[in-house]
């Protein structure tokens, strides 16, 4: 994993919301563009930052690409923080 790509992806708000989005449910480009009031290019660059972290993941259906979560980076930074705070270096299982 890239630590220093998914920080530098995580310090961006609209990458975070996009992120909070993506939680719900996997949205196409055009779902997300909806919810800023950016530019489509914008959106894209995000996008790809997001992917270049394996933040998201991307599939094709038909003409659209559909976005969603890769929660196992996540789970990897989680682990990384509890640890730098020395906490139990295990993750609990719901």
């Amino acid at each position: 994993m890239g630590m220093q790509k998914t920080l530098r992806a995580l310090a961006d708000p609209i990458r975070r919301e996009i992120l909070n989005m993506l939680k719900e449910k996997s949205l196409s480009a055009g779902e997300i563009v909806e919810k800023f009031d950016v530019t489509n290019a914008s959106i894209s660059r995000h996008l790809s930052v997001l992917k270049e972290a394996e933040l998201i993941r991307d599939t094709r259906k038909g003409k659209f690409i559909y976005y969603e979560l890769n929660t196992s980076v996540l789970e990897d930074i989680m682990l990384w923080i509890s640890e730098l705070k020395g906490e139990d270096s295990h993750v609990e299982e719901v």
